[in-house]
Formats: structure tokens, C-alpha cells, sequence
């Protein structure tokens, strides 16, 4: 039962960053985030309001079964398309890469649920806990480090969190399919602060996770 002990840990991480990303995909996140008095304006236009508006079709998108027209066919008030070719183009991708992260946070809930009745039925629940318990601090170490990345980006130097960002970006995406103007409606809505405090969010919920699996299960492991 050892090397699945070692899954169940291993596996532990996805499954906290797998529910720290969907919860990000709700209107929790982006209708906190737009009211932070920090947040930066938007020097093309868009108020407070503006964004509400238009940022729940993006994320609404990314989640849902509609094709690209979702978004190709918002107009501005004057008729003019919200989003250019290169934008939905890229909201493509983001779709199919949030698509196959979210398929990979089920089947690793699925594995983990699979792990827990084997090891149930096998009289082994304390060691499936103790895997689990393992799995916490490994977050915790994971979670520090994304947050110290996204806040040295901020308190620091932009360059970390931009490097950081940036080669996330090379891993998933093609070129510089991901960079546009900064009029372009993506960066009005998400600009690069948005990305710090998902960053620091996903941290923040995982961490959570993981301190609540490496503390909270003392009691409960024999």
C-alpha cells in the first residue's frame, strides 16, 4: 500500500489547486477583486461597473458549452465588437486549457475517492489519513512559494511575477498568441494585478487546504 500512499500525497496538491481554480471561476473572485480600492483603473474607460458587466461573459465562457460567438458576438454600446480576433482567438485556448485542468481536478477527486474506500476496506484509513496529512504539507510548501512569487511581484519587483507569469504562459500557449494592447479589452478587464491576486488567491485557498489536512487530521490518525 506504500506507493499508493505516495499517490494519495502526491495527488493531495491537485486536488486543493483543482478546487483554489474552480472557485476562482466563480463570481466570488473577479466581483471582490473589481472592488478593492488598490485595483487599478482603467485609463481607456471602463468604470467599476463597466467591468462587472462585461468580466462574467469571459469567465461564463471558459466554463460553459458555448462556442466562441459567446463572445464574438458582445458589442460595446456603439456596436463595435468587445473583443478582436486575436483576443477570442486566445480565449479559445484559455478555454480548452482550463477545460483539460478542470477534467484533471475530477479524475483526481475520482482517484482519491477510489483510494479512500480501497483503503477502507483494507482496514488502512489511518494511512490513507497519514497520506493525505503528507500531501497537506507538501501544499503548504507549494503554496508559500506562489505566494511569495506573486507578492515579490508587488511589493519587490514586477519582473518576478512577469517572468513568472510569462513562462506559464510559454508552457500553454503558442508564441506571443497571449500579449496584447493595452486598449484591448482582455487587459482592461484582467489587467496584470488581476493575475497577482489570482495567483495569491490560489496560494492563499490551497494553503488553507493544506494547513487544514496537516493539522486538522491529527486527531483522527491512530
Amino acid at each position: 500500500m506504500k506507493p499508493l500512499s505516495y499517490l494519495i500525497s502526491l495527488l493531495t496538491p491537485l486536488a486543493l489547486i483543482g478546487l483554489a481554480l474552480r472557485i476562482l471561476l466563480t463570481p466570488i473572485f473577479y466581483t471582490i477583486e473589481y472592488n478593492m480600492p488598490y485595483f487599478p483603473a482603467d485609463e481607456y474607460g471602463f468604470t467599476k461597473e463597466d467591468r462587472l458587466k462585461y468580466a462574467p461573459y469571459a469567465v461564463d465562457y471558459l466554463i460553459n458549452n458555448e462556442d466562441i460567438s459567446y463572445l464574438g458576438d458582445l458589442t460595446f454600446e456603439d456596436g463595435s465588437p468587445l473583443y478582436n480576433e486575436r483576443e477570442l482567438s486566445h480565449m479559445e485556448d484559455v478555454k480548452e486549457v482550463i477545460k483539460g485542468s478542470l477534467t484533471t481536478w475530477y479524475i483526481t477527486l475520482a482517484i482519491l475517492l477510489i483510494l479512500l474506500i480501497l483503503f477502507y476496506k483494507s482496514n488502512n484509513l489511518s494511512e490513507y489519513l497519514i497520506a493525505l496529512q503528507r500531501g497537506g504539507w507538501w501544499m503548504i510548501g507549494l503554496a508559500l512559494s506562489l505566494a511569495f512569487v506573486a507578492g515579490a511581484g508587488i511589493l519587490l519587483n514586477p519582473d518576478i511575477f512577469w517572468t513568472f507569469f510569462s513562462g506559464f504562459h510559454a508552457i500553454f500557449f503558442e508564441g506571443d498568441s497571449w500579449l496584447f494592447y493595452y486598449s484591448d479589452t482582455l487587459i482592461r478587464l484582467f489587467p496584470i494585478r488581476f493575475w497577482q491576486d489570482a495567483v495569491i488567491a490560489i496560494a492563499v485557498i490551497a494553503l488553507g487546504g493544506g494547513l487544514g489536512l496537516a493539522f486538522g487530521l491529527r486527531k483522527f490518525i491512530q
